[in-house]
């Protein structure tokens, strides 16, 4: 698969999952997929029990994503997840086989303050 595809479909991919859209969402996983958070040291295995997990989650989530960058089989994605209104900096890793994800790791990081020892040359983002 070039890199123009995997382009195009992790576009799809990540407008499907802003618009909850979780068939469309999911379409790029192969049935054996695998999906780690160590965050919380869980891992999911299978294209459908990942869906099924995503979908029965209650909050209402929101993605924008900032980049995407990657090249052959491996692919990163800096997102912003929104769940009920509040932030989460998110990084995507996904490891491509055949054109289907075969392995994605999410790690997720909460916001903070800048600390007051670097208040002079922080500049505050949007």
């Amino acid at each position: 698969m070039d890199e123009n595809r995997v382009r195009e479909a992790l576009d799809r991919h990540w407008a499907a999952s802003d618009a909850s859209d979780f068939d469309a969402e999911h379409a790029i996983y192969h049935d054996d997929a695998l999906l780690e958070y160590p965050q919380s040291g869980e891992r999911i295995r299978g294209r459908h029990n990942i869906q099924a997990s995503r979908a029965a989650q209650p909050n209402t989530k929101r993605f924008r994503v900032r980049r995407i960058i990657g090249a052959g089989d491996l692919w990163l994605t800096e997102f912003i997840l929104d769940y009920d209104g509040r932030p989460s900096f998110t990084v995507s890793v996904m490891e491509f086989r055949d054109g289907k994800v075969a392995r994605e790791t999410q790690y997720f990081a909460d916001p903070f303050e800048p600390g007051p020892s670097r208040a002079q040359w922080v500049e505050r983002m949007g």
